[in-house]
Parts: structure tokens; sequence; C-alpha cells
């Protein structure tokens, strides 16, 4: 049996290689087992299980709840196609101890994933991850187990629709009536995912078109190389917005729980620039307060943001198991990541696609500007213009990893991009601050065999050359 190791945001792998019924059920009872020496007089409260659109995810859901009626712990089950961030409000709704969410949110269409969630409906932490990683069995010998339709006769497995519960937990975040009658035309590319008729049926209707694309099951994914809403993966709808002459173009990934932007004609919005959006809309727009949450690969316009606004900035680690206890613990206004998460108070402490979508056009909305005259306003915020940019390289070699690893410990380069280097942050890989402001991230996938290399600054023509420092730096340009 492989080994099962949880990275950034729990357990992905190829389908049918390591990705087997066998080993969800074995991370199942890990869980199973975690929940059990930590809660033992709280397992009636069960668990929230669901999953994605990807190939037979429904039925790896299923397996997954056998083993946990298995262990004496009921289920509320969800089934296949429901988003990651309702499936995580569906744990605070039911009481539950936590969830397990069968997706492999944005990865490409081989892959499949296995994510926790504690009893917040958030991201369990890493000495949370490290306890259930133990708790694993090294085979599917003797994990006990229930059949799924028995369990259900018994009351154990019990069927469960969270989305009337989330829709009115929407509904009182944000005004989805103003929306419906602001008369937008909204082009949603849901990526063949979870997201698929949400939006419409929050805010469609009304004078507001919503035209719904990729919205049909097709784990295939056709026009993209995976479900992550960034470029080229989201062309065909930027495009589509283009044709339909949206005003904008709202994007959620295949689970659902990370939002993309694509302003009224047709052209892409990074997702560092879209957190800023919402921070603006947060602070600005609606006059809330309350500390901001990011992780160290998202962009300093929040830094700049919060000196404006006079609340706390909290950088943290990469992924939702650093932001969602940093949340909780510091009541977070939102937080968020350069992947295109970002969650809110008075939600659960998860990304969640869906309100994203729905705050960027209530921003629309309240100012009269469409997302071009938004980042005009944002800028003005913020000293101008911030650009930024991603190079991805697959490294699976592992001594190769560790020579990265060796070069970029020792690395103490004067200039970077032709910008003077003012730190270097180990937080989380490896941070370059720069004299601008900008900064260079080089960073290992936690998800992925994936060295990135990211990079913000207001030279736009300084991007490519920060980049390629960076692969050099890494040893892998």
């Amino acid at each position: 049996m492989s080994d099962i190791s949880f990275g950034t945001d729990g357990w992905r792998a190829s389908i049918a290689e390591d990705y087997t019924f066998d080993n969800v059920r074995r991370c199942a009872q890990g869980f199973a087992a975690y929940l059990k020496a930590n809660f033992p007089d709280e397992l009636a409260r069960g668990v929230v299980i669901g999953g994605d659109k990807r190939f037979r995810s429904e039925d790896f859901a299923a397996a997954a709840a056998e083993v946990l009626v298995g262990n004496d712990i009921p289920v509320h089950f969800c089934g296949g196609g429901i988003p990651t961030p309702i499936i995580s409000f569906g744990v605070v709704e039911r009481r539950a101890l936590g969830a397990i969410n069968i997706t492999a949110s944005h990865n490409p269409p081989t892959d499949n994933g296995f994510k926790v969630r504690d009893f917040n409906g958030g991201a369990i932490d890493p000495a949370g991850l490290k306890a259930i990683e133990a708790r694993i069995p090294p085979t599917p010998t003797d994990i006990p187990r229930l059949d799924f339709d028995a369990a259900v006769k018994a009351g154990l497995i019990r069927p469960y629709d969270p989305i009337p519960a989330y829709d009115a937990r929407i509904r009182s975040l944000v005004d989805v009536e103003a929306i419906k009658a602001a008369g937008f035309t909204v082009l949603v590319d849901n990526m063949w995912g979870n997201g698929a008729g949400h939006l419409s049926r929050l805010i469609g209707g009304g004078a507001t078109k919503v035209v719904e694309y990729h919205a049909e099951r097709n784990p295939i994914f056709p026009e993209m190389k995976r479900p992550e809403p960034i470029p080229p993966n989201v062309d065909a709808g930027l495009a589509k917005g283009r044709e339909l002459g949206a005003d904008v173009v709202s994007i959620m990934d295949g689970d659902a729980d990370r939002c993309g932007l694509g302003d009224e004609h047709g052209a892409f919005v990074d997702q560092l620039r879209v957190y800023a959006l919402l921070v603006m809309y947060l602070l600005e727009v609606r006059g809330e307060r309350g500390p901001i949450i990011k992780t160290i690969s998202t962009t300093s316009m929040l830094d700049k943001l919060g000196a404006r606004y006079g609340v706390k900035v909290v950088n943290t680690g990469v992924g939702f198991k650093y932001v969602a206890p940093a949340m909780l613990e510091h009541n977070g206004l939102i937080g968020g990541e350069e992947s295109g998460g970002y969650a809110f108070r008075g939600h659960v402490p998860e990304r969640d696609g869906i309100l994203a979508n729905l705050y960027l056009l209530d921003l629309m909305r309240r100012t009269g500007k469409k997302p071009t005259g938004l980042l005009a306003m944002l800028f003005d915020l913020v000293g101008g213009p911030h650009y930024y940019n991603r190079i991805d390289t697959r490294v699976k070699d592992n001594a190769r990893k560790q020579a990265a690893r060796a070069r970029l410990d020792a690395a103490q380069p004067h200039t970077i991009g032709g910008l003077r280097v003012t730190d270097k942050i180990t937080l989380d890989g490896y941070k370059f601050a720069l004299e601008d402001g900008g900064w260079l991230l080089i960073r290992f996938s936690g998800t992925e065999p994936l060295i990135r290399v990211y990079c913000e600054t207001m030279h736009e023509d300084r991007v490519q050359a920060i980049l390629q420092d960076g692969l050099q730096l890494a040893g892998i340009g």
C-alpha cells in the first residue's frame, strides 16, 4: 500500500494508481480514529460527507461513509456535486464533529482527493493533520465497515441537503435581491464543477441576466488543463464573456471554493487584485473593520489597505490549514490566499467562491462601476497598479528538490530583477522582499510535485526578469 501524506489541503493522488477505494478507506479510518481519540463522548454529532463531480466521487464518498459508521460515527451524507463551502457550512448547521470532502479541487482530471474539516467547518491545523496521518492503518485489512444501504436503513447514514440552510446564510450576508435587480449581464464559468447553478438560483430570475457556462458534469474538463481559475484554463470562459457582452465573468474552480474574475472586456483580473478588491469592498464600501488574514504568497496591497484603514494584517503560511485557525484566533474580517480562495467573517472559516463572487457583484452594484473602474478605484487607494505572475515547474525527482532547497537556503541575492532585496523571509518557502514593496516567493507545493515561483511588483516591465531570477536561484531555470 502507498504512503499517504496530508499536504497543504488534504491528500490528493492519481485515480486508480494511488487513489483507490482501499486508500480512501484507510484515510477514513485514520479520521475516525482521530475523532474517537479526541471526541469520545461526542461521536453522536456525526460527520458531514460529500464530494465533487470528478470520476466516481460520490462512490468514494459512500466508501468513506461506510467506514465512519463502521466506527459508530453517524454520517450526514450529501452525495456528489456539492461545493466545498456548502459542505463546510453543513458542519456548522448540523453541529457535526467535522467533514470528509471527496475532491481534488483544481488538480488535473486524473486526480481525486480527500479533504477533512473540523467542527468549525474550517481546515484542520497542521498538528491535527499529522495526528490523523499517524492513525491511518498501513493496509485496509480489518477496517470496520457497514454496508451503505444497511446503514441508511438503520439511520446511521442520514441523507442531508445543506443547500437551503446555506442559502439562508448567504442572504443574511449580502443583498442578493438587490443584485438580482441590478440589471447586470453575468457570465458564470463553472469550470465543469460544483458551482453550476448556484449563482443562477441566488441572483437569477430578475433584471440581472445570468448565463451558466461549463455547467454540465464532465470529469475530463474539456477546454482546460485543470479546473483552476487562472489562464489558460479560463480562456474559453473569458472568450464567451466577450461574445456575450457580459459586464463581468464570474468564475469558480472545480469544487467552487475559489473565485476568479473577468472584466467587462473579457480580460482576466488576477487573484491578488481580486483579494484587494474584496478588502476594499469590506473596508471602504461596507465600512467594516477587522483583521485581514493573508498568506505570504498574496498581495502587499493588503498591507497598504490595512495601514490606510487602521486594521491589523496577519501573515500566515500557505494554505487554509494556516488561514482558518488564524481567522478564528483573530476574528478575521477576511482571510485568503494567492490561489483565489477567500473566507469571510460571519460565515465559516473556509474559502467560498460563491460568496466571493456575490460580494464582487455587490461591489459593482454599490459603486456603479464595472471591474476596470473598480481597479482604478483600488489603485488610487494603494498608490498605483501592482503586477503579479507565477511560474510552476514540475519536479518529481527528490534529489533535485533537495538541491533546490540547499541553493535557496544559502541564497543571499543583492538584487532580483534589477531591484534591491531588502529582506529574506522563510515562514513558508523563500520570500525576498524588494525595494518597491514587491516580492519574489519560491516554495514547494504541498499538494503537487511542483516548485512555484511567484512575484508581485509595481514595475510591470520587471515581472519576467524577477521570475527568471527566481528560477535561477532555485536552479530550475
